[in-house]
């Protein structure tokens, strides 16, 4: 067990700073904007997950995109569906058919649960091989692939238009 750090220090110590610990919000302010652990360590070979504090921007970007791709995937579904199109997803099928919120709440948790993910994993390789930060780029460039064919769809199915 410890000792609290104010009975910890000698009398002799020179400090005149409070405990920087017990400054909860400012070592979140300072810690936002000067962090420490941009990079994994120098031992890359270890086995062992190593967090990060501090992700490139653009990763954030890539997230907010796919984010808001989602949010229009579902909302562009909802409309093929009204135009007579069927779910071909199976499991989102069962749930889109009984409740559109549970739908919607199930895709964003997913996604986000997924995105979150992807970016804490940014640096590390899948199987070894492609890094999980193209994989963030994929998973935007077929993103946007569903929404062109969602788009086209609406319009060969002559779906109600959201324009």
């Amino acid at each position: 067990m410890r000792a609290s750090p104010s009975k910890s220090r000698s009398p002799h110590e020179q400090r005149g700073r409070a405990e920087r610990r017990s400054r909860l919000w400012w070592s979140i302010w300072y810690g936002s904007f000067n962090p420490r652990r941009r990079a994994p360590p120098r031992r890359r070979d270890e086995p062992q997950y190593h967090s990060l504090d501090w992700h490139s921007s653009h990763l954030f970007a890539v997230a907010v995109g796919i984010a808001l791709l989602s949010v229009g995937d579902a909302f562009l579904t909802m409309v093929l569906l009204q135009g007579g199109a069927v779910e071909m997803n199976p499991i989102m099928g069962l749930i889109i058919y009984r409740s559109v919120a549970a739908f919607t709440a199930l895709k964003m948790i997913m996604t986000g649960f997924g995105l979150v993910l992807m970016v804490v994993l940014a640096r590390y390789r899948l199987m070894r091989r492609v890094p999980v930060e193209w994989v963030l780029y994929g998973v935007l460039i077929g993103y946007a692939s569903l929404i062109g064919y969602e788009l086209w769809m609406q319009k060969s199915l002559g779906a109600p238009s959201i324009w």
